[in-house]
C-alpha cells in the first residue's frame, strides 16, 4: 500500500486545526464565543418563564442588583469569613433577642395596615383611586424605613394593592370580623392594628373577635392560659379545630354509606346509636344529681363556673368547640345594629396557612372555598350562607406586617414557602433548640450522634447530626455517597409546619418552660458504638473523633531504632517486643535490588558528535 499523499482531504484533521490550530478563532459580533441566546442582555426579563421569588441568598441578591443597575464590580478574594457549623448558625444569640424584643415592643405602634382614604358619595372613581394609591404608597414607604433605621425584620407583607382593597370591602361589609389564627403562635398571626382599623370603619359599633384554629394540638391548661390572656386584652376569643370536624364529618359520611348499602347494617347502627344516646342521658342525668350535691356542699365560685360563651359579656372560655357548637357562638356573639336585619356577617381574616378555608369548609360540611397555603389563591372575596341567619364573607389570605426575629422563624411558622427554601441550616438549628433530642429520636426511630469530648453533654443537636441521621436512615443520598441534608431538611421542616413535631409558644404572662413540656423517652437508648460502623461514619461530617486519634496514637508501633538522632539503620529493626534484632540477610547481600537501572543507549550516540 503506497504511501499517503500530503494533498488527501482530511476532515477531521482540517476540524481539529480549526479548533485547536494556530489560527485566529471565529468571533461574534459581541466579541466573545457565545452564542446570542447565551447572552443575558435583558432581553429575557420579559419571557413568560416566570416565578415567584420569595427568597434568595445575598449573593444572588447583589448580583441581582449590580445587573439591574448595569454596574460592574470586582471580588476581593482574600476578604474571606470562615463559618463554623456547629454553631448556631442564622440565629440570634440571647442578648440580640431581648435586644430585639425590646425593639419590637418599642415600635409596635409604628405596625400598621393601610387604610383606606375617606370617601364620600360625590367622590369621583379616578380621585377616590389616587387617593388609595397615594395613601398605599405612603405605607410601604413608611414601612420600609422602619425595616431600615431600626434593623427590624418584618414578615414579607402584601404588596398588591389590590388585596387590600378586597379587605377593606370585606370589613365595611362585616357585623363581626374573625381572625383566624394558629394555636401554636397566636400572637405573630393576629394584627392588632387591624382591630383598631375595624373600631375606626364603625365607630366601635363591629366586634372584633379571635378564632384559634388547631387547637387540638393545646391542652386544656394551655387554652386556658389564651383564653385569661385574650380576657386581659379585651378581645372575644373561641377555640376550634377544623382538621377535627372534617374527621369526624367523613367517619359519618362513611357510615351513611355504609348503612345505604346494607339495611341490617343500618339497623344495627341505629341500634347502637340509640344505645349510645340512653348512656349518654344517663349519665348526663348522674352528673346533674352530682352537680347539684356539690353545689349544696360548695357553691362554686364565678370563676369555677363552665360554660359556653354566648353573649358579649360572657369571658372566654377554653372549650374546644364543635361544628354546631361554633354556628350557635356565631349566631348570638353580636347584638349590636347589623348591616342587614335578616342576618349577621361574620368577616374571615386570616393568613394563607392558618386553615382559613378549611374552617369555611368544616363548618359548611362541603367543599366551597379553595384551600391553599400560597398567598393569592382567592383573588375576590366571596359570601356565603351558613345559615338563614348567618353569612359568611371570606377575604383572601393577607400576609399582614409583623415583627420577627430571623427568616428561620418564618419558614417554622408556614409564612415562607419550604419548597423555595435556599438556606436549611438556619431553620434547622432553630427546630433542635425547640425539640428535645429524645423527641426527634422517638418520632424518626434514629440515633443522632452525641456531643463530642469537651462538648457540654446536654447542648441540642447541631443542623448537619439531625440531617445526617435522618438521612441515611431514609436513604437520602447524594452522588458520592453522604446523606442529602437539603432534602432530609425539608421533609423534617413539613413535619414541624404540620404539627408532627409539636412545639407551641405560649403567651408573655406564662413561663415558656412551663407552658409547654414534652414528654419523657419512650425508645431504648442506643449508644453510638452499638451502630454499625458504616452508619457510624455516616453521621458525622467530622470522621475522626478524639478516641479514634487516641487509639490510632498509641495502637501504631515504632518500626525503626533511634540512637542519637539517627535513624537509618538498614541492618537492624525493631522487634514487636521492642528487642533490636538483625534484618534479612538476602535484602542487605544484594545491594543493587530496588535501584533504578541506567538505560542502554548506544554507543555511537554517545562517542559521535550530532550531525
Amino acid at each position: 500500500m503506497g504511501k499517503k499523499t500530503k494533498g488527501g482531504s482530511n476532515l477531521g484533521r482540517q476540524l481539529i486545526k480549526d479548533r485547536f490550530g494556530h489560527t485566529a478563532r471565529r468571533k461574534v459580533d459581541n466579541d466573545t464565543m457565545l452564542h446570542t441566546t447565551e447572552l443575558q442582555d435583558g432581553y429575557d426579563w420579559g419571557r413568560l418563564n416566570l416565578s415567584s421569588v420569595t427568597e434568595e441568598s445575598s449573593f444572588n441578591a447583589f448580583l441581582r442588583t449590580a445587573e439591574l443597575a448595569g454596574t460592574e464590580f470586582q471580588a476581593e478574594k482574600l476578604n474571606i469569613t470562615f463559618v463554623n457549623p456547629k454553631q448556631r448558625v442564622g440565629l440570634l444569640s440571647k442578648t440580640q433577642e431581648q435586644h430585639m424584643h425590646q425593639k419590637h415592643a418599642e415600635h409596635i405602634d409604628q405596625l400598621k395596615i393601610p387604610r383606606r382614604p375617606k370617601w364620600t358619595k360625590e367622590t369621583s372613581a379616578e380621585d377616590l383611586e389616587r387617593a388609595e394609591n397615594e395613601a398605599f404608597l405612603n405605607w410601604r414607604r413608611d414601612l420600609a424605613l422602619l425595616q431600615e433605621n431600626e434593623e427590624i425584620l418584618m414578615t414579607p407583607y402584601e404588596k398588591n394593592l389590590e388585596f387590600w382593597r378586597q379587605l377593606w370591602r370585606v370589613v365595611e361589609r362585616s357585623d363581626v370580623v374573625v381572625q383566624i389564627v394558629d394555636a401554636r403562635n397566636p400572637l405573630l398571626f393576629r394584627s392588632v392594628d387591624l382591630e383598631r382599623y375595624v373600631s375606626e370603619v364603625s365607630d366601635g359599633q363591629k366586634l372584633n373577635m379571635i378564632l384559634v384554629n388547631k387547637s387540638d394540638l393545646l391542652t386544656l391548661e394551655q387554652r386556658q392560659h389564651w383564653a385569661q390572656y385574650f380576657d386581659c386584652e379585651g378581645i372575644r376569643t373561641a377555640f376550634y379545630s377544623a382538621t377535627l370536624v372534617e374527621e369526624e364529618l367523613k367517619r359519618e359520611a362513611e357510615a351513611a354509606k355504609l348503612a345505604a348499602e346494607s339495611p341490617s347494617t343500618a339497623l344495627e347502627l341505629k341500634e347502637l346509636r340509640q344505645a349510645a344516646e340512653d348512656i349518654q342521658h344517663s349519665l348526663d342525668a348522674v352528673e346533674h344529681t352530682l352537680d347539684a350535691i356539690e353545689s349544696k356542699i360548695q357553691p362554686k365560685t364565678e370563676s369555677q363556673q363552665v360554660k359556653l360563651p354566648r353573649l358579649p359579656g360572657d369571658k372566654n372560655s377554653a372549650h374546644l368547640l364543635s361544628r354546631l357548637e361554633l354556628i350557635d357562638f356565631l349566631r348570638h356573639i353580636y347584638t349590636g345594629p347589623r348591616n342587614s336585619s335578616q342576618h349577621v356577617t361574620i368577616g374571615m381574616v386570616g393568613y394563607p396557612n392558618v386553615g382559613k378555608s378549611s374552617t369555611i369548609n368544616s363548618l359548611m360540611t362541603m367543599k366551597k372555598v379553595s384551600v391553599s397555603a400560597t398567598p393569592g389563591k382567592t383573588k375576590r372575596f366571596q359570601t356565603l350562607f351558613l345559615e338563614n341567619d348567618i353569612l359568611l364573607c371570606d377575604c383572601p389570605g393577607l400576609v399582614m406586617p409583623s415583627f420577627v426575629l430571623t427568616k428561620a422563624d418564618m419558614l417554622l411558622n408556614g409564612i415562607l414557602p419550604i419548597d423555595q427554601m435556599r438556606d436549611h441550616v438556619p431553620a434547622v438549628n432553630l427546630l433542635c433548640e425547640r425539640i428535645p433530642r429524645h423527641i426527634l429520636e422517638d418520632k424518626y426511630g434514629i440515633v443522632i450522634a452525641k456531643p463530642l469530648e469537651g462538648e457540654d453533654p446536654d447542648r441540642p443537636p447541631f443542623s448537619e447530626e439531625l440531617l445526617l441521621a435522618y438521612g441515611y436512615n431514609r436513604g437520602f443520598m447524594t452522588s458520592n455517597g453522604q446523606p442529602d441534608q437539603a432534602r432530609s431538611a425539608r421533609y423534617v421542616l413539613k413535619d414541624y409546619v404540620n404539627g408532627k413535631l409539636l412545639f407551641a409558644l405560649g403567651p408573655p404572662s406564662v413561663d415558656q418552660s412551663e407552658y409547654h413540656t414534652f414528654p419523657e423517652r419512650q425508645r431504648k437508648v442506643i449508644e453510638e458504638s452499638q451502630l454499625p460502623s458504616q452508619q457510624q461514619r455516616a453521621m458525622r461530617i467530622d470522621k475522626s473523633s478524639s478516641k479514634e486519634l487516641d487509639n490510632q496514637f498509641f495502637t501504631d508501633k515504632p518500626s525503626t531504632a533511634h540512637v542519637k538522632g539517627r535513624t537509618n539503620f538498614p541492618h537492624v529493626r525493631l522487634a514487636n517486643d521492642g528487642t533490636l534484632v538483625a534484618n534479612d540477610a538476602g535484602a542487605a547481600a544484594k545491594p543493587w535490588r530496588n535501584v533504578k537501572k541506567e538505560r542502554r543507549e548506544k554507543l555511537r550516540k554517545k562517542v559521535l558528535p550530532p550531525r
